[in-house]
């Protein structure tokens, strides 16, 4: 049984902006580019740039006849199946995520999983135990989302809520706001530095968890083996 080695760890970062120019996508550069620095591996999904389609399908509900996956869902479900870390990286816009934000969440994070399973608290097969991270901007102030309750009514939605029927070891959420144009380049900076550090914590508490995780398989195995 080979040590576990940050090599081995891979974090999948969806990014849902439409601009490939835009400060979302240089966040996700950012926190790649941490995610290297600690020896661990990235994949960016940009979802406007492969034109992923955020329409659930009829015979993508579990509760369908007919159920099946489609060949894109399958294809990114390949990706975070050893992503040891899963990434959104996405703008609030009108007080919500981007419709293909919800999408992916609805088609790719969300497939195969039934209503009655969530009512029974039944860990999610794929996604238990993985790492979430929420990275956001807003044009807005944080204060002022909370002010108008979107704040609260967000992070109920998507940090707790997913978190409890995804089965997420944890949610962490970093929020970026006041990102309008033109941005400053020392706030800018700042901004991607609390990214780098977001990225630079995940990788530090996967490893820590995946050689936590060893050391109870190992003390199975010389168990098992001394049973014998």
């Amino acid at each position: 049984m080979s040590d576990v080695t940050p090599a081995d760890l891979h974090h999948l970062i969806v990014v849902g902006h439409p601009d490939r120019n835009s400060f979302n996508h240089a966040v996700a550069a950012a926190y790649a580019d941490m995610v290297r620095q600690c020896g661990q591996s990235p994949t960016i999904r940009d979802l406007y740039a492969i034109g992923f389609d955020p329409l659930l399908r009829s015979t993508e509900r579990p509760e369908s006849k007919g159920f099946h996956l489609s060949p894109d869902v399958e294809w990114e479900l390949e990706l975070i199946r050893t992503a040891s870390v899963i990434t959104l990286v996405y703008p609030i816009w009108f007080g919500m995520p981007p419709a293909i934000i919800t999408g992916y969440i609805d088609r790719v994070l969300g497939a195969g999983l039934t209503a009655t399973a969530i009512r029974h608290n039944q860990p999610h097969e794929m996604l238990a135990n993985k790492y979430f991270v929420l990275v956001t901007t807003s044009g807005s102030t944080l204060p002022w989302l909370a002010e108008r309750g979107q704040w609260e009514g967000m992070r109920e939605a998507f940090d707790s809520y997913l978190e409890t029927i995804f089965s997420f070891a944890e949610v962490e959420h970093e929020h970026l706001d006041s990102i309008v144009s033109p941005l400053s380049p020392d706030y800018a900076a700042q901004c991607l530095g609390r990214v780098a550090d977001r990225a630079r914590f995940a990788c530090s508490a996967v490893l820590c968890r995946a050689h936590e995780q060893q050391k109870i398989e190992k003390l199975k195995h010389y168990q098992e083996r001394g049973s014998l």
